[in-house]
């Protein structure tokens, strides 16, 4: 048999057995663990059993080398390619390593709760965070393959004396991508904005969906996204309706004839918010907010839990107003009144 086929088929076995006890590891672990509910076990699995199928091969054929009788001629480009396998493997385990601490803090921060303000917060934070980790892993990754070769290093070297233009050349170059860059990171630790925000921007209404390093997806009302610059969180103005906390005031208005008993529909509303679960108890009250010629205008303020709520709490008010209205005094709706009068006689 030839050396090389000898050796294949060793590095082959080496990495088969490891496998093997991986994944028999792997086995037990998941019969211990309880895979209806979260835990630490359970997410370890789930990222790093694709790193470590490619990291723990590599890791003992790499130990065994040393014992590999090959010239050197052919040893040395191994142990490289090996070495090159070896950064690629443990960087993608970095990664799902990030993974693993975002999945504990997510399910130690859920937004389930009616205030999730605090989780919020750590939720846009976290996001922020992991995409800067992913990008300096990867960066540092290819920057060590690279000067694991002898040209790149007198490369690297030489360019040295020219990194301070090269600098300011790629400051210009890049100036929009760098304001996107630092427009995230004020947003992450400033929190203008937060993941699950309702905002009103460009006249629509939405839940910030996701914040990248460059843009911010809002989730519009009617499943539309909108897809925003994440520095246009800085330059201009929009509405965050749970900047401190997602309780909110909801309207809504009503439009009677003068001679309409006011009393009679607060009342009306008083009965219609204590059997709804949308109204929060804070607030609940008519008011009459404007008279004109033909008509009254009549305001119902109410408070809810959140934006959603609201709505929808403005609407069953709305609803059931109107139909009082029309059961009730169906002349206490606007009219307009003409009044005939007779002249000479006629």
């Amino acid at each position: 048999m030839p050396d090389w086929a000898f050796y294949l088929i060793l590095c082959t076995s080496i990495a088969l057995i490891t496998l093997l006890f991986k994944w028999i590891v792997t086995y037990v672990i998941k019969k211990r663990a309880n895979a209806a509910s979260y835990s630490l076990f359970s997410s370890v699995l789930r990222h790093l059993g694709k790193p470590l199928n490619f990291l723990l091969p590599l890791f003992f054929i790499n130990a065994f080398l040393p014992y590999f009788e090959l010239a050197p001629s052919a040893l040395l480009p191994l142990k490289k390619v090996l070495n090159i396998l070896l950064v690629v493997a443990f960087a993608y385990l970095l990664i799902k390593t990030i993974r693993i601490f975002e999945d504990f803090v997510y399910n130690t921060y859920k937004l389930e709760k009616s205030d999730n303000l605090k989780e919020r917060k750590i939720r846009t934070q976290l996001q922020f965070v992991r995409k800067v980790a992913i990008s300096l892993v990867i960066i540092i990754a290819i920057a060590i393959i690279l000067l694991s070769f002898d040209g790149v290093r007198r490369i690297g070297a030489g360019l040295l004396t020219g990194v301070g233009i090269g600098g300011v050349i790629i400051g210009f170059a890049a100036q929009k991508s760098l304001s996107n860059f630092l427009a995230g990171l004020q947003i992450a630790f400033t929190q203008p904005i937060r993941i699950d925000d309702v905002l009103v921007v460009e006249g629509e209404w939405g839940r910030v969906e996701e914040i990248t390093m460059t843009y911010v997806v809002l989730n519009i009302w009617d499943q539309r996204r909108l897809i925003l610059p994440i520095n246009y969180f800085i330059e201009k103005p929009f509405q965050n309706w749970t900047r401190n906390t997602s309780e909110i005031l909801g309207t809504a208005f009503v439009y009677v004839d003068q001679t309409f008993s006011v009393d009679a529909l607060r009342a009306e509303l008083e009965r219609l918010l204590d059997i709804s679960d949308l109204w929060d108890r804070r607030v609940g009250i008519l008011q009459v907010t404007d008279i004109k010629e033909t008509v009254v205008e009549l305001r119902a303020l109410m408070s809810a839990r959140n934006s959603s709520e609201a709505f929808d709490l403005r609407c069953y008010v709305r609803e059931n107003l109107l139909k009082f209205i029309n059961e009730n005094d169906e002349s206490g709706l606007p009219k307009t009144r003409v009044l005939l009068q007779r002249v000479n006689g006629e």
